[in-house]
């Protein structure tokens, strides 16, 4: 796999609508818009399932117009040396409007109430008088004065928490991996939690904002549910399966949990009580699916012109400024002596280093290095070569 000139015509290929706005970032360059190619230099999706896809030898990135990438084969990509991006933030305003909006409607029992309000089609005249008569069924809570427990303080969780302040919650966070750029912009009245025993104990209201992994999947569950408050509020916009939906069962039909609020509805799902399923709507706007788009899109652009890799959910993140020199950019097992094997054959060509960066990501590594000097046209595919013959490599370009 390898580019050698900027001015190659690089074909980028779409598997779902993307947003045309997104697309636009692709005018100013040598790039093609082709949905039919075989080999292109990358791939934007959003939910399309490639799991059953073979890749090309030129696939060089492949970018999800959102935040989840279950539908991708990350590891079959970095096998390979293919980039996988993300767009983690570019729908958090989405998200969090749809969780405000579900957490003060389920408390006012709004989804119920409006359905049952249809059921008086036909009646006429008595209309008024039996939604008088009714409307005590539906009788909800304010959330002035509440607590909300927001589990993972992320791009999302981190607005959902400084917003649900602002409608006088109070708020409990919980994220023993929070980034020091979300700290920042997290509010100092959120209160922070030292286990997710204490946010669960204390919350009227919770909202999960986690990936799945094997640690999260099926956090709320029979022992979780016991610590709760009784009647508590759940919300899950972020995975299904972090969710025991058999012990969900049983404690919505106990009380213990008063509304489960999900984006992801199922059947079992769908036989509950209390529960409000959403179909999928958490990121569903015009603006979220544009934001995806040209986020989706600068990414893949930066990375097939500069080799600088943001919001990578397989290769390690590396950035370094981009001055028209040659560039080598390299994706290696994360061994010693790769660094060194790669400038002396970069050196057996009397080129001299200008600048490098490497990054490194469990078993794999990342590294880029300017050339300060000319580079002879014609040895670019041989240094390409000598380079992709070192024991380790995975892919080399030469930018």
């Amino acid at each position: 796999m390898s580019t050698t000139t900027l001015e190659k015509v690089k074909t980028i290929k779409t598997l779902n609508n993307i947003a045309e706005v997104g697309l636009n970032v692709f005018n100013k360059g040598n790039y093609t818009i082709d949905n039919n190619s075989e080999n292109p230099d990358a791939i934007v999706l959003r939910s399309f399932n490639m799991h059953s896809m073979e890749f090309a030898n030129n696939l060089k990135a492949i970018a999800r117009a959102g935040a989840g990438v279950n539908n991708i084969p990350v590891d079959k990509c970095t096998e390979q040396g293919i980039v996988v991006f993300n767009t983690p933030g570019a729908n958090a305003n989405a998200v969090k409007e749809m969780v405000l909006t579900t957490l003060m409607a389920s408390s006012r029992n709004l989804f119920a109430g409006v359905e049952w309000t249809k059921t008086l089609d036909g009646e006429g005249e008595q209309i008024p008088k039996l939604v008088e008569a009714g409307k005590k069924q539906f009788v909800g809570k304010e959330i002035k004065g509440k607590t909300l427990g927001v589990i993972g303080l992320g791009a999302i969780g981190a607005l959902v928490a400084n917003d649900a302040l602002g409608l006088d919650m109070d708020v409990i966070g919980f994220d023993p991996f929070i980034s020091v750029d979300t700290a920042w912009n997290l509010s100092r009245k959120v209160q922070r939690a030292m286990s997710l025993e204490q946010l669960f104990a204390n919350s009227d209201y919770i909202t999960v904002h986690v990936p799945l992994t094997n640690d999260t999947r099926g956090m709320f569950n029979q022992e979780t549910f016991s610590i709760m408050k009784q009647g508590v509020h759940i919300m899950n916009f972020s995975r299904g399966e972090l969710v025991n939906e058999d012990d969900m069962k049983v404690a919505l039909e106990s009380g213990k949990v008063g509304k489960y609020i999900t984006d992801f509805p199922n059947q079992n799902i769908l036989k509950m009580n209390n529960v409000v399923p959403i179909p999928h709507l958490g990121a569903s706007t015009v603006e979220s699916e544009e934001n995806c788009a040209i986020m989706a899109a600068r990414q893949v652009k930066e990375f097939l012109e500069t080799g600088n890799i943001r919001n990578s959910v397989n290769f390690p993140n590396a950035s370094l400024p981009y001055a028209g020199k040659r560039r080598v950019a390299t994706f290696h097992k994360n061994v010693p002596n790769m660094v060194g094997q790669i400038t002396q054959a970069i050196s057996s060509y009397n080129l001299n280093i200008a600048d490098m960066v490497n990054r490194s990501r469990g078993e794999y590594a990342y590294t880029m290095i300017d050339i300060d000097n000319e580079v002879n046209g014609d040895i670019i595919p041989q240094l390409e070569e000598k380079i992709t013959q070192i024991e380790g490599i995975v892919t080399t370009r030469l930018i």
